[in-house]
């Protein structure tokens, strides 16, 4: 069955569906013929922003509103085909400056949803985007899915208590629930206007606006790169597979660096200058060093390979972030 056999004319959740990557998958949902709700608390400085989902403005319902509600979750879940649920704090940093904020938006939130699937609606298919940040430091490279789980900040660990609530209701009470673990993500509709997500949207705003880009620690450091639209298609093949049903799957690249290689890329695209610094002491603390994921698992299962490079992603992105400049980064 095709992408658009498997979603058209099918109802679809989408839980920080106006953020990074939940407006892109609304984005192509819409385009595969889905009807699309997305639902977002638009916390201020998490990302959420009308324009990301506005090319199919007029083909979704936008519903406003906060997860850790139970009530007002409960009428968006009822009859639904898919939900996928991307809504969370994702900054390392914040959950250790604010663990309550994160606990609420991660935990409660979550154990929510499957509460409300088990309670309105077992039929659902429901895909969970978790972290490679809950292996923590790795003991060996690539990283599997059966390497241990030892989070080094408190968002890593909640994300991976959230994750045992969706695998705990799968094996229980049969809500069919998949965690993917997502890496490195880019591409349009990053949010890089704070520090409070990603180094790549750090890395790239400083880029855009001339200023000079700090690698901390040695800058040698590697990681692995995902692009969007790479991680979209993962998240559609996930809530289609039966095989993904109850467990959790890595994603991952080929296209793998250190810092200072992805500055390098960077600089084919902007005027880029950087200096390699120490790390602040409440970032050395959470560092992960080197990482990348071994996602063969999840590709033996689904097909699924990344095909956007590092270097053609972020000419897409960075394009893409010239073009809206007003509303991301000026």
């Amino acid at each position: 069955m095709s992408l658009a056999d498997a979603f058209a004319g099918k109802s679809v959740l989408v839980t920080g569906g106006l953020g990074f990557i939940g407006s892109n998958l609304a984005i192509e949902l819409a385009r595969l013929g889905a009807d699309v709700t997305v639902l977002d608390a638009l916390i201020p400085q998490h990302g959420g922003h009308r324009f990301n989902v506005e090319p199919v403005r007029d083909r979704l319902n936008i519903e406003i509103s906060d997860m850790r509600d139970a009530d007002a979750l409960e009428a968006l879940v009822r009859n639904r085909d898919f939900i996928f649920h991307l809504a969370g704090q994702v900054s390392h940093g914040d959950s250790m400056r604010e663990p309550q904020l994160d606990l609420g938006v991660n935990c409660v939130s979550t154990i929510n949803l499957v509460e409300a699937c088990r309670n309105l609606n077992l039929r659902a298919r429901l895909v969970y985007t978790s972290t490679r940040q809950v292996y923590g430091v790795p003991n060996t490279l690539p990283v599997t899915e059966e390497h241990p789980t030892q989070p080094v900040d408190v968002n890593g660990i909640n994300k991976l208590a959230a994750e045992y609530y969706h695998l705990l209701y799968s094996s229980v009470y049969g809500v069919r629930s998949t965690v993917l673990r997502l890496t490195n993500t880019f591409g349009p509709r990053l949010q890089i206007r704070n520090d409070r997500q990603s180094f790549i949207g750090i890395m790239i705003r400083q880029a855009l606006r001339g200023e000079r880009i700090r690698l901390f620690g040695t800058g040698k450091q590697i990681r692995d790169f995902n692009y969007v639209d790479d991680v979209v298609s993962a998240l559609l093949l996930a809530a289609t597979t039966d095989a993904c049903v109850g467990r959790v799957w890595n994603l991952g690249s080929p296209w793998r660096c250190s810092l200072l290689d992805f500055v390098s890329v960077l600089s084919e695209f902007c005027d880029v200058e950087w200096e390699v610094v120490p790390f602040p002491e409440d970032r050395k603390l959470i560092d992960i060093g080197d990482y990348y994921g071994d996602y063969s698992a999840f590709s033996d299962a689904t097909g699924w390979r990344p095909e956007v490079s590092l270097r053609e992603g972020l000419g897409r992105t960075i394009a893409f972030l010239r073009e809206h400049a007003e509303i991301y980064w000026k």
